[in-house]
């Protein structure tokens, strides 16, 4: 007696339950000796004798200028003190400077902010770009 399958009368005669591997190794195989022919020419370099130069980066940090204001509105540059047009040609000066320096603003606590937004104005005013506050931290 012959053994039948099942699935004998079922119309998917033509169905495959394993995949075919042989075009899966025809294309490694293609994709291999593309490599194999490739990878010489791209590691060929062209040998040049070129010039050496020092061409080391210049760390030029630039200048601070401490300014600072008091509680009776007197300000100081770099601890001398300064009226208003003086102010203002030490910051046109310092604007002038390569690199331009920075300008860090010290504030009494009890100073009115009037006081501070002038000296901040002057500084703009003057072609400052770099400003900071200077803070103490709370204890």
């Amino acid at each position: 007696m012959a053994m039948t399958s099942p699935f004998a009368n079922d119309e998917d005669d033509g169905l495959m339950n394993e995949i075919n591997m042989t075009p899966l190794v025809d294309v490694m195989l293609v994709l291999l000796i593309v490599f194999m022919v490739t990878i010489p020419a791209i590691r060929h370099a062209v040998k040049i004798d070129l010039p050496h130069a020092s061409s080391q980066k210049e760390d030029t940090k630039p200048t601070q200028v401490n300014v600072s204001v008091q509680a009776d509105g007197t300000v100081l540059w770099d601890e001398q003190k300064v009226d208003d047009a003086a102010l203002r040609e030490k910051i046109a000066a310092a604007a002038k400077m390569t690199p331009q320096p920075e300008l860090h603003l010290n504030a009494d606590r009890k100073v009115p902010y009037e006081a501070v937004a002038e000296v901040m104005s002057a500084a703009q005013a003057g072609g400052l770009t770099k400003m900071g506050f200077v803070t103490e931290p709370k204890q």
